[in-house]
């Protein structure tokens, strides 16, 4: 994998113990360190941006071929009944890391007592319409 020399970015540097799933030109798939549900992974795009509407068309592009073939192989591992997919854009929006990365995020039947308004959830007291 192509390693780039950002200092303290977990995504320029993964650790060597990450499972790679998927690796293109412009962007790997990793699972989460810290996952929401089993089979939760990331896309994150090689060259380090920390905001997706920063990321050139080609790059969002391979991005979303890589979450499209991911997918499958999540699917085929782990059996979900759903996806959520997410990404978050600055701080005011939960990012965490400063680098873009794309949620993939499994869900299963019985995993929340309430799915309706799935990705709405982000604002709790807006979820319901």
């Amino acid at each position: 994998m192509i390693q780039l020399n950002i200092h303290n970015c977990p995504f320029c540097n993964p650790d060597s113990d990450r499972e790679l799933i998927l690796e293109s030109e412009a962007a790997y798939s990793i699972f989460d360190k810290f996952p929401v549900n089993k089979g939760h992974v990331l896309v994150i795009p090689k060259r380090h941006c920390s905001d997706y509407f920063e990321l050139t068309f080609k790059e969002q592009s391979a991005c979303w071929l890589m979450v499209n073939s991911v997918k499958k192989i999540v699917l085929k591992k782990f059996n979900p009944d759903g996806f959520n997919i997410g990404i978050n854009v600055s701080e005011a929006a939960g990012q965490t890391v400063s680098h873009v990365h794309i949620h993939l995020i499994p869900r299963y039947n019985g995993d929340v007592q309430e799915p309706r308004g799935g990705v709405r959830g982000v604002i709790p007291e807006r979820k319901n319409y």
